[in-house]
């Protein structure tokens, strides 16, 4: 809101972070800070929100979100804001646009994170510029070690010499002095997994020297290999310092529970993420390609896909192996739905099974895949099921364990993706507090809000008290839910009609205003 005019939202419940009891008040709002809260006396030219029977709490931050480059789609972000989502952590699974100028992502994760629209320079600067005022989300950058090492080695799986250990390690150090909030991996994707423990240690030293935190996908495909990706997680902490974050931590809660125990109990600092869907989402490629295949540049790729002797290789080495996948099976072609598909001839088969699609393009199911992948580019995304979804208690066993924060993943590519990109907070909201009283609606913020706004040290944010940054939402409290649906994936959140960012009105009864007060967040140490 342009001028001095003071913006004061009635008589709204207030749960301001401190996981105390929600209590009614007014909050006033100068500027792009909270003024104060309590009995706000009127003055003139106040602009006045009536917020009866309504919660007042701090923005959520999407721990966990691929909107790197689609946040300034103005559906996204009505999507994401109708969620109560202010600001999202993007740079996430070690692959994004800086530092370099982002072809590689661009390339190899096109079906993740899209193109960025602007981006056009070389440091984690520069990439964070092009997010102040220019859209209505903030967004907080983790540097990805994928693309550092990408940029340093190019496609080598190689261990890095000396030299090159030092050309990353200046990089990261280089990006956290930008205002990166941390270092992210991604030991499933390539690069990655050719970084061994050793060379991701050396590459946490300065960021726990920046007091930074460490944020991975760990290696091994989570589930039931949960505890050796852990264990390399425990090692890199001991040697290098540096504070952990797992992403997207999902397994049975008899095992995910008693791990997380005995990494608090040995004194590691780790928190996690992990979304109230049982479902996932990646590239196509990430399961149905060989590593050794998928580090090649995609030009490559295709005319491997493109030989009939490569495919039969592919058929007679490889396929069995994904057979054997302890999280697909030889179920795979039932178990993944296709999300985004980037060749035209194919848009038919958005939102079928690799099965499905294979029945109606009259192939066998590995045939299919490759053809979907070869006439895309590799550009596609899916829908990963599970042979076990979890029910709601169990998932809530995980998801107020005191360690975790709120992430979607959400992925916002696709004419059919994964609703978590649509759903998640509200589903929190709706599914954690109303319905099944896992979260109060104060321990919600704390998980939402507080907790994630202090692990990637976002300043002033994720509380509700004077002097904070504005960044706000109102909550109907009996309204707010999820719509979005595996069917219907894009269906928006309801009962969070009113969002502030920085001050300003950014969400008004359920419609985006023309303000964009969002920014590029750099990090703010701790103590500061």
């Amino acid at each position: 809101m342009s001028g001095s005019a003071r913006q004061v939202l009635r008589n709204g419940m207030i749960v301001d972070g401190s996981e105390g009891e929600p209590y009614l008040a007014d909050l006033a709002i100068r500027g792009d800070r909270i003024e104060a809260i309590g009995d706000v006396p009127a003055e003139s030219g106040d602009v006045d929100v009536d917020c009866t029977g309504r919660l007042l709490m701090p923005g959520f931050v999407d721990a966990h979100s691929h909107g790197d480059g689609k946040v300034f789609d103005p559906d996204v972000q009505l999507a994401l804001l109708r969620q109560g989502v202010t600001t999202l952590i993007g740079g996430q699974d070690g692959v994004s646009y800086a530092p370099g100028n982002g072809r590689y992502a661009a390339e190899y994760f096109a079906a993740i994170n899209g193109p960025h629209p602007t981006y056009r320079g070389s440091r984690v600067s520069h990439l964070l510029t092009t997010y102040d005022h220019t859209t209505r989300i903030n967004v907080a950058y983790l540097v990805p070690a994928g693309t550092v090492r990408h940029e340093v080695m190019g496609r080598s799986t190689a261990t890095a010499t000396a030299q090159e250990m030092g050309r990353m390690r200046y990089l990261i150090t280089a990006g956290l002095r930008d205002g990166a909030v941390g270092l992210s991996s991604g030991l499933d994707y390539v690069p990655g997994l050719y970084s061994d423990t050793a060379e991701l240690t050396a590459l946490c030293e300065p960021v726990a020297a920046a007091g930074a935190v460490y944020v991975t996908h760990m290696r091994g495909g989570y589930e039931a290999n949960s505890a050796a990706g852990v264990s390399e997680i425990a090692t890199i902490n001991r040697h290098s310092g540096v504070r952990t974050h797992i992403s997207h931590f999902h397994a049975a809660a008899d095992t995910l529970l008693p791990i997380l125990a005995g990494l608090l109990n040995d004194g590691i600092e780790t928190t996690f993420d992990a979304y109230p869907y049982t479902r996932g989402c990646t590239l196509l490629a990430m399961p149905l390609l060989p590593p050794e295949l998928a580090i090649r540049p995609v030009d490559e790729i295709l005319v491997e896909l493109a030989s009939p002797k490569t495919r039969a290789a592919l058929r007679r080495d490889w396929f069995p192996l994904v057979d054997q996948k302890p999280s697909l099976g030889r179920e795979w072609p039932t178990m993944i739905t296709l999300g985004h598909i980037r060749a035209p001839e194919y848009a038919w088969a958005h939102g079928l099974t690799i099965a499905e699609g294979a029945v109606r393009a009259g192939v066998d199911v590995i045939d299919f895949a490759l053809d979907v992948l070869l006439a895309s580019q590799l550009e596609v995304n899916a829908i990963m099921a599970v042979r076990y979804a979890r029910p709601v208690e169990e998932l809530g066993r995980i998801l107020s364990h005191e360690q975790h924060v709120g992430g979607s993943d959400g992925i916002f590519v696709g004419a059919h993706p994964h609703p978590r990109a649509h759903g998640t907070f509200a589903r929190y909201l709706r599914e954690f507090v109303r319905e099944h009283n896992f979260y109060t609606w104060a321990v919600a913020v704390a998980h939402l809000a507080t907790r994630p706004a202090e692990i990637f040290q976002l300043g002033q944010r994720g509380r509700l008290a004077p002097g904070q940054i504005a960044d706000l939402i109102v909550v109907d409290p009996a309204a707010v839910a999820d719509r979005a649906t595996y069917e219907h994936p894009r269906a928006l959140a309801t009962g969070i009609d009113d969002v502030f960012v920085a001050g300003e009105r950014v969400l008004r009864d359920g419609h985006l205003t023309e303000v964009l007060p969002g920014r590029g967040l750099r990090r703010v140490p701790i103590g500061r």
